[in-house]
């Protein structure tokens, strides 16, 4: 699909950047792809890597030139543990880098920029309404989320204006993921989420397992490959500007979630306990999916099940005990 085609994935080395730079590879692209705490996790004859602190502008124009397309995958992140002690954690460093990478994307003629949101921009309407997409600036985020989320709105609106308000408008996608998880995502628990943490403590059979409040949030989780699929799907549109929802379309408890990893990889006599004085965030969150599944026949196919076996086996190969 992308055959010769020049790409820039800013964060190759992690969860989505990472996946997104063997997609690419896959469909014959070549691939920039920059680097800043972690190291290089990936070689190919089409690849190259470039060390860059995003939040310099000279960084940013050095990493864009040459390119023909921008995904950015960079962000500063953090589990619901470090949000709840340190809840600007994501503002600065965030806004900065998105607008320098912006800019100098588009100063340097890129053909089309994609950029991640997050589901958790969305205000909260209620625990039986699935968030649209035009759902987005229909009240505040909820205010557990509020720092990331006007953080990712304002590079949403951003996206917006290099696309549709100026004069030789940029192109740009913007991706509303739900949950993703599997091979390859934050394992430490300090930084990861839901699903990678629950996994980790079946994997290394802590007992009991502990489960941050009721263990009754609900959540659209999807795995990685799935979203990739849906992401390439979206970038491929012919769309001067296309914001879109990739999810699942599923919902799931974080008791469904524990139970199918005890399942799966056969925890039989796993004990797990849920602790109401940890933070939580929002009880329920589900997703949309009909424009994704209209307008670019996307579906994702792997069940919870298939996704927690797969990243277990993974993660085993990866961090032998």
């Amino acid at each position: 699909m992308f055959n010769n085609d020049k790409f820039l994935i800013a964060g190759g080395t992690g969860f989505l950047g990472s996946a997104l730079v063997r997609r690419l590879l896959s469909e014959g692209a070549h691939v920039r792809a920059t680097h800043w705490q972690r190291e290089p996790n990936h070689q190919h004859d089409r690849l190259t890597w470039q060390r860059a602190d995003l939040r310099d502008p000279a960084a940013c124009a050095a990493a864009v030139a040459g390119v023909d397309y921008v995904f950015l995958a960079a962000a500063n992140t953090a589990g619901a543990a470090v949000i709840t002690e340190t809840p600007l954690i994501h503002v600065t460093p965030n806004v900065v880098m998105n607008a320098h990478l912006l800019e100098a994307a588009y100063q340097a003629g890129v053909k089309k920029f994609l950029y991640f949101s997050s589901g958790a921009a969305y205000p909260d309407l209620g625990s039986e309404h699935r968030l649209a997409e035009d759902d987005m600036f229909r009240a505040d985020p909820p205010d557990v989320y509020y720092p990331a989320g006007w953080m990712k709105r304002y590079t949403e609106i951003l996206c917006h204006t290099y696309a549709r308000k100026i004069r030789r408008p940029m192109p740009t996608v913007v991706i509303r993921p739900s949950n993703v998880y599997g091979p390859g995502d934050k394992f430490d628990f300090a930084r990861s989420h839901v699903t990678a943490a629950q996994i980790r403590r079946v994997i290394e059979r802590h007992r009991p397992i502990q489960v941050w409040g009721t263990g009754d949030d609900v959540r659209d989780v999807i795995y990685v490959d799935d979203f990739i699929e849906g992401v390439i799907l979206a970038f491929a549109r012919e769309a001067d500007f296309l914001t879109v929802n990739i999810a699942a379309g599923k919902e799931y408890s974080v008791k469904d979630i524990v139970r199918t990893a005890i399942a799966v990889d056969n925890f039989e006599d796993a004990e797990v306990v849920f602790d109401t004085t940890k933070p939580q965030t929002i009880g329920k969150r589900t997703f949309d999916v009909s424009l994704a599944r209209d307008l670019l026949g996307f579906e994702a196919k792997t069940s919870l099940a298939e996704g927690i076996r797969r990243t277990i086996e993974w993660y085993r190969q990866t961090y032998p005990s």
